[in-house]
C-alpha cells in the first residue's frame, strides 16, 4: 500500500487543495490534525480513499490527496483510520 505523498506534489494540486481550504473553510486546526496524521506516515489504497476528521474530509487516490470536503459531504472510496 502507498503512503502519502508529501513532496513534489503538481503545482496544479497545491493550488487545488488550497482553493478548497478557501472556499470551504476549513479551520486551520484542521489542517493540523491532517498535518499530524500524514507525519505518522498512514498507509492508503492505491484506490479512492478518504479520512474523517472533526471539521473536515481529506479525500484521495493512491498516495495523492484530491480534495477536502466539508462535514456533511459524501466522500467516494474506502475510509481509512
Amino acid at each position: 500500500m502507498p503512503q502519502i505523498r508529501r513532496r513534489n506534489l503538481p503545482r496544479a494540486l497545491i493550488e487545488h487543495l488550497a482553493e478548497r481550504v478557501l472556499q470551504r473553510d476549513i479551520p486551520a486546526d484542521q489542517i493540523g490534525l491532517f498535518a499530524t496524521w500524514c507525519d505518522t506516515f498512514p498507509e492508503v489504497p492505491e484506490s479512492p480513499w478518504f479520512k474523517r476528521f472533526p471539521g473536515m474530509i481529506a479525500c484521495g487516490e493512491g498516495e495523492l490527496v484530491k480534495t477536502f470536503l466539508r462535514p456533511g459531504q459524501v466522500p467516494h472510496g474506502e475510509e481509512v483510520f
